[in-house]
């Protein structure tokens, strides 16, 4: 009998800890959720979002292009620390810069970019019909390649990758459209992580992880350097810049 009541009262205290480490948690989710932060326990490192198809994945992007188009992610401090980046490189020829903006909606950075680099020539693309409503913009999408743009670029620019159902494909795609030692920008935020993946921004990864994407998928055929930027006027966001140089 007194065994069966020992047992009984481990049972009865491994179920208080339990329910009271449940209660915890729940407290520490709500207080890091108030300075929208998540325990990074509970999230995956990566997530891509699944469509039913291409022409819903399409469909999707097209309709929160309109919804958003006179809203701006680019800032004009970032697009400074990518503009002197470019004129300080070695290997690009700065008489003749040659750029695309891949999902730049309504074409700030492109005209940021052209105003600050002289003698280039940069292009934005998105993947909505009404693309072609602001200067040097076309309707494309970035996963595609273009014949023309094969190793055509000096350095290309992004903040849309997470807006990518087919990340690695569409990066695949950039690659190829920059010459020898050219350089591919892609800004990134904790806001383009796996918390912010959705339907309308497919793709999600940690900042912290994504050189272990980059280098893992592209091993030796880049090299890669970081730049860290806080984002004036939107809260202060810290902002990653990845930089690929192309070697191969």
């Amino acid at each position: 009998m007194l065994l069966w009541i020992s047992f009984f009262l481990i049972f009865m205290n491994l179920n208080i800890v339990k329910i009271l480490k449940k209660k915890l948690k729940k407290i520490i989710k709500s207080l890091l959720k108030l300075f929208n932060y998540k325990l990074v326990k509970d999230l995956p490192l990566i997530y891509i979002h699944e469509y039913k198809s291409y022409e819903e994945y399409a469909s999707v992007q097209k309709f929160y292009n309109r919804k958003k188009i006179n809203r701006v992610w680019s800032d004009s401090k970032t697009l400074k620390i990518i503009g002197e980046r470019i004129l300080r490189d070695e290997y690009l020829n700065k008489d003749n810069l040659q750029g695309i903006c891949h999902g730049s909606r309504n074409g700030f950075e492109v005209k940021f970019l052209l105003e600050y680099l002289k003698n280039s020539k940069i292009i934005g693309t998105d993947i909505s019909e009404i693309a072609t409503n602001f200067p040097n913009q076309i309707i494309w999408d970035f996963h595609n390649e273009k014949f023309e743009w094969l190793e055509k670029f000096d350095f290309i620019y992004t903040n849309s990758l997470d807006q990518s159902w087919k990340p690695f494909k569409a990066m695949d795609t950039w690659l190829g459209q920059l010459k020898n030692n050219g350089l591919l920008f892609i800004e990134h935020s904790r806001l383009h992580g796996v918390e912010g993946a959705s339907q309308m921004d497919p793709f999600g990864v940690l900042p912290e992880y994504m050189p272990y994407v980059l280098t893992e998928h592209f091993g030796n055929k880049i090299s890669l350097e970081i730049k860290k930027s806080i984002k004036p006027n939107k809260e202060n966001i810290e902002v990653w810049l990845f930089i690929l140089r192309k070697l191969i």
